[in-house]
């Protein structure tokens, strides 16, 4: 049976599928073929939407394929069908466990960066860059590149 990951953000259009998008391909490159990705974030208003552009751009321009991406929103039917969910900040964090329904659901919940060696705390966020400019996008994509290295990593050591 697969292991399953959630990667959550707020909208679902920029950092939890670019984070998405990069877990699934480290996972294919390290072989590690049994566990499944997905995302969503905790607002409804940009379900059904493709990625943002400047995120998937930054994708893109990286290397990566940034075209399947449709946005969805978390509900706590996910805690029953994920193994692990990885928050990118304390505000999404909170939404989540707001939808615990108990401690085996809340001890799936942990911040995406709590996995970043660069992290100054298990309880660092990933910037929002939707506000930004396009330097935003890509200090994003770097944060994400080191922690999934990470995040695979654990993955692979648990299988």
């Amino acid at each position: 049976m697969p292991r399953r990951v959630a990667l959550v953000c707020l909208g679902n259009i920029c950092r939890s599928p670019m984070a998405d998008v990069v877990l699934e391909h480290q996972l294919a490159e390290a072989g590690v073929d049994d566990v499944e990705v997905s995302s969503s974030g905790t607002g409804d208003w940009h379900v059904g939407q493709p990625m943002d552009e400047r995120a998937a751009a930054t994708l893109t321009a990286a290397g990566y394929d940034a075209s399947r991406h449709r946005a969805r929103t978390f509900t706590a039917d996910w805690f029953d069908e994920q193994d692990l969910i990885l928050v990118m900040d304390s505000s999404n964090q909170a939404d989540v466990l707001a939808l615990a329904a108990s401690d085996d659901h809340r001890t799936k919940v942990r911040m995406y960066r709590s996995f970043d060696p660069e992290a100054d705390s298990p309880d660092a966020e990933v910037p929002d860059p939707w506000y930004g400019g396009p330097e935003g996008f890509d200090e994003v994509l770097a944060m994400v590149e080191r922690t999934t290295r990470e995040i695979v990593r654990h993955l692979a050591d648990t299988a």
